[in-house]
């Protein structure tokens, strides 16, 4: 997801991690859309994830990055990253800054970063309260 500080010159990529089953946001990254940020993104993944299969869509970094066992590049059509797609829309509604064709943006990095972390905070415990409510009501 793209983003800027200031003016469109500084422009950032949000990089994000979702649980398949929980929908919550296991990593994040801000930062440029290269490898070097994509390795750093991966970093931060905690390690039981990195275990797991990932998908992802066919940007080049991933396939470079990832490793090739566990992961999968595939389209939109596929279903099997529309968790991401619709958390990015959902933050999208929830962040001025982050919306397409807006007036609203970050006049520093530290308040982007602070605002997007907020947000992931607040919508994973969310998600959470959400998950616990379902599996006790599943019992």
């Amino acid at each position: 997801m793209w983003t800027f500080v200031k003016s469109k010159i500084h422009d950032y990529w949000l990089w994000f991690a979702i649980c398949k089953r929980t929908r919550q946001i296991v990593s994040y990254h801000i930062g440029k859309r290269g490898i070097i940020d994509c390795l750093e993104f991966w970093r931060k993944v905690p390690k039981e994830y990195k275990e797991s299969k990932t998908y992802s869509d066919y940007w080049e970094c991933y396939s470079t990055v990832l490793s090739n066992y566990r992961h999968k590049s595939v389209g939109k059509e596929s279903g099997l990253t529309n968790h991401v797609e619709r958390f990015n829309n959902t933050i999208r509604q929830g962040l001025g800054r982050l919306t397409r064709k807006t007036l609203s943006f970050s006049k520093s990095d530290e308040m982007l970063e602070i605002n997007i972390r907020l947000f992931i905070y607040i919508y994973n415990l969310e998600k959470g309260n959400q998950y616990l409510v379902n599996s006790v009501s599943a019992v």
